[in-house]
């Protein structure tokens, strides 16, 4: 039977030559725009995501790649597809043979046809005496840089296989096919899930779920799962290494040359910091153990550079003031262009 041909590499918007990096990093970008924690309710994005997902299922796995590979590049997306011979599928369970990074179940029929098929219908799933653990899960999650800081509870929404509670995974039920699965042995639907991220991840860090990943057949254990944490952008601050934040400080002229204290944004409330005479634009200040917190304990630094500004709509006062500083000072601001050297 004639199905529709899947362009895999024109889904994630990657070239045939793209290295394994490349099109997770376009995978992860493209995931991340059509969750469905970002998009609750949109059927559009949720089917979205889960072509993305089937995309980087086979692109990500060198032997799926080399296999979907051997078609050929001259498919197209809206022509028929017909698999050649000795491609049919072996009538086995998916999450069976391939290791999900992004939840098995819900493929396509393109991608059944070309990795396994589907079960027969009359088949219970694996027979009896067969066990096979859960595959594991791969999700993003974004977090403020506040978040990651102090830590937080999210509730996030998974697309994952559970165990069918009908058959009790075993794909049969008083001798005969499970109506509710078809014979799987597990349902394919939306999982919500309560997340406790500890304070102190950093943007690329993997927290592990136990037993939260797919279903596992016949009473088998289910995979985990693998939550890869993405920060958010900032708007005041940005992060300086591993442990380290910075933040640009404006500052007025006064306070640069006669010396301050002021009050400075920090990641727990705001603290007072001592502006040096003399300041210069530029110069960073250090508030020691005002960083991000470490997973075992202690905390990196704040740095704080300063930036000077002068008043945008001076009033005649101030226009006044300052006349009398330029005729009173000695000071030339291009001097130190050339050292002093005239």
């Amino acid at each position: 039977m004639a199905i529709k041909f899947k362009d895999y590499y024109e889904i994630l918007g990657v070239p045939r030559t793209a290295s394994v990096a490349e099109i997770k990093k376009q995978y992860r970008k493209l995931a991340r725009q059509s969750h469905p924690d970002v998009n609750p309710g949109d059927k559009k994005a949720e089917e979205k995501f889960k072509e993305l997902n089937e995309a980087y299922q086979v692109l990500s796995d060198p032997e799926k790649r080399a296999r979907y590979d051997q078609l050929g590049s001259e498919w197209k997306t809206d022509a028929d597809f017909t698999p050649p011979r000795g491609w049919e599928g072996a009538g086995v369970d998916l999450g069976d043979i391939f290791g999900s990074e992004h939840g098995a179940g819900g493929f396509s029929d393109f991608f059944e046809a070309l990795f396994g098929g589907r079960r027969r219908a009359d088949a219970p799933r694996g027979g009896a005496g067969f066990a096979a653990r859960g595959s594991d899960i791969e999700a993003e999650m974004s977090l403020t840089l506040e978040e990651a800081h102090h830590g937080v509870t999210r509730r996030i929404t998974l697309e994952a296989d559970e165990t069918c509670s009908d058959c009790g995974g075993s794909g049969s039920k008083a001798n005969k096919v499970c109506n509710s699965c078809q014979g799987r042995g597990r349902i394919h639907r939306p999982r919500a899930l309560e997340v406790v991220v500890p304070a102190g991840v950093r943007d690329g860090s993997v927290i592990r779920l136990a037993g939260q990943g797919e279903a596992g057949g016949n009473g088998a254990p289910p995979g985990d799962l693998y939550l890869r944490v993405g920060l958010e952008p900032h708007r005041l601050f940005s992060v300086v290494g591993n442990d380290d934040v910075q933040i640009q400080l404006p500052v007025a002229p006064w306070e640069a040359v006669l010396g301050a204290k002021v009050k400075v944004p920090a990641l727990d409330g705001p603290v007072e910091m001592t502006i040096p005479e003399a300041a210069q634009g530029g110069q960073r200040l250090r508030l020691r153990g005002q960083g991000l917190k470490r997973r075992h304990g202690g905390r990196g630094d704040q740095y704080v550079e300063l930036k000077i500004v002068v008043p945008p709509k001076p009033s005649a006062k101030e226009k006044e003031m300052f006349e009398k500083l330029a005729a009173a000072s000695r000071f030339n601001a291009r001097d130190l262009m050339t050292g002093g050297r005239r």
